[in-house]
């Protein structure tokens, strides 16, 4: 028993450290790893005011700590997602690989691939709208996703690459299709057609939108009339799960509204 007293704080070390590891590989290549480490300023900052005995600022950053908590857990909910599902008791080599995680594999492959050659595209995720209107109006494919399907439309050379691509579950459904552009005040006057046409679809439909942008390669994304832009590979497969995975299914999801949103 004394042993198992004597070797207990270093197991405790060895645990801590694999999570803090673990952690941070995960995060390393996102944008959220900028939050993390305003996160550990944060409570630097926290434990010094109690160490120096400022009680005005630690009484707010008690105060401050009690809205973080809430809002961690809603700016990291896709990162969460895939880190928890990482945590299997199988293997990966044991893991269901469904429909929907061969083709989110290829969309972030093809889309990062094209942003390394700064090609410009623009490329749609239908959701619960039907996008039929815009669809009719473009070049009608209704073809099986592959990701050199979706490079050879947007080639520099390609005579559909102007315009957008719309999906539909793992179907290619049109391409070259014309989006309405945004003319908000809160739109940046400085937003290509791309990025414009990206944040108006996304203003009276639920689509997701993935924008590559010609002159950066910075991929984008747009959902609810908000773009981010920059986004790396993690976070937007993190993101596209957390709104198409059924993961019970391993298909797209076809639940809405609120209980839908609870059985993410």
């Amino acid at each position: 028993m004394d042993f198992f007293h004597t070797i207990t704080p270093f197991v405790e070390i060895a645990i801590i450290a694999v999570m803090i590891n673990y952690i941070l590989s995960f995060f390393w290549n996102t944008r959220s790893m900028d939050l993390i480490l305003g996160l550990l300023a944060f409570i630097f900052l926290f434990f010094l005011s109690s160490w120096l005995k400022f009680p005005v600022l630690h009484k707010i950053m008690l105060l401050v700590v009690n809205v973080a908590v809430i809002a961690i857990i809603i700016i990291f909910q896709p990162e969460l997602r895939v880190a928890l599902s990482k945590l299997s008791v199988k293997g990966k080599r044991y893991r269901e690989i469904t429909e929907f995680d061969k083709f989110l594999e290829q969309l972030a492959h093809s889309v990062y691939k094209m942003a390394e050659k700064q090609m410009g595209a623009l490329i749609v995720l239908e959701n619960e709208d039907s996008l039929e209107e815009y669809a009719k109006k473009a070049i009608v494919l209704h073809a099986d996703f592959t990701g050199e399907l979706l490079e050879s439309i947007f080639s520099r050379y390609a005579p559909l690459h102007d315009g957008a691509v719309i999906i539909r579950d793992t179907k290619i459904v049109a391409a070259s299709a014309i989006l309405p552009l945004a003319d908000t005040p809160h739109v940046q006057k400085t937003l290509g057609t791309r990025h414009r046409s990206a944040v108006g679809l996304s203003l009276i439909t639920d689509a997701l939108v993935v924008v590559i942008s010609e002159e950066s390669g910075k991929v984008s994304l747009a959902r609810d009339g908000i773009i981010t832009r920059g986004i790396k590979i993690d976070r937007f497969k993190g993101v596209i799960r957390s709104i198409f995975s059924n993961e019970e299914e391993g298909s797209f999801k076809t639940e809405r509204g609120f209980w839908g949103w609870l059985k993410r």
